[in-house]
């Protein structure tokens, strides 16, 4: 037990001091949901047909509604950018020391998992924080709610960020998962807009959305910082996690993944 202990301590430190030196990647992991907090949500509240005069309750009321989505837009753009680290270790040679070494390559890769969730978790809470102190807020409770759901959202898209790091063969390629599937998960998804919403302008979009796992990360997010608990959506999340992973331990497995045909 101690040598599992040292080397998953070992990975989380050594993930948390690559994201405290690369302050860029902290500050644009902010930027970008900012951005869509405070700019094109003035659009969004227009279509979808919510006032944009006072009184100052109704002002915010969307962007009150899209902080969960934002929320849940920080760890997957981080659970991608753990992938992209990962492309970067193998490039290096670091990643196949890691795998050859005695441990279970399964508890390897929950450690990395690990790592990106709670720097994930981390971006999160200060996005909340900015967000609090221009008065967009959820329940004092709602923030300690939505602890679990963070880390079962963070481990779930951090595994699909593992599955498709076993995929791409060098970095120039990430470009193409960025507009293939960062995009296409964001946006049908009810990060921006309620499904209902969705049902009303597309069936077939509705349906995208509904089973889109990122969809029900968001949800799981979304109903936790106000109280409630969305069973659906935490069975779905769950069950996602759980496939994401065993295909990302398969697609590092030498001798049967996608590690075999890179040589």
């Amino acid at each position: 037990m101690v040598h599992y202990w040292r080397a998953m301590m070992g990975i989380v430190v050594r993930e948390l001091s690559r994201f405290v030196t690369q302050r860029e990647r902290f500050i644009s992991a902010l930027v970008r949901p900012l951005v869509w907090l405070f700019v094109f949500a003035a659009g969004f509240r227009a279509a979808l047909g919510l006032a944009i005069t006072p009184p100052y309750e109704t002002y915010i009321l969307y962007e009150v509604y899209i902080t969960p989505g934002l929320i849940g837009m920080i760890q997957l753009f981080n659970g991608m950018q753990s992938s992209l680290s990962m492309v970067y270790d193998r490039e290096m040679g670091s990643m196949r020391i890691l795998l050859v070494s005695p441990l279970p390559r399964w508890f390897l890769l929950l450690s990395k998992l690990l790592a990106g969730t709670g720097v994930s978790i981390l971006q999160v809470y200060v996005f909340l924080i900015i967000a609090w102190g221009y008065d967009i807020r959820a329940p004092i409770e709602g923030y300690m709610w939505i602890i679990f759901p963070l880390i079962l959202s963070g481990l779930m898209l951090g595994a699909l960020g593992l599955l498709l790091s076993s995929f791409i063969k060098q970095l120039e390629n990430f470009a193409g998962v960025m507009n293939f599937v960062i995009f296409p998960l964001f946006f049908m998804s009810t990060a921006l807009y309620p499904l209902w919403k969705i049902k009303e302008s597309n069936a077939f979009l509705y349906e995208l959305a509904q089973y889109n796992p990122f969809s029900q990360a968001v949800e799981l997010i979304r109903f936790a910082l106000y109280g409630q608990f969305n069973s659906f959506a935490f069975i779905y999340t769950a069950i996602a996690f759980f496939v994401f992973m065993a295909a990302a331990i398969v697609g590092y497995n030498p001798s049967k993944g996608m590690m075999t045909r890179k040589g």
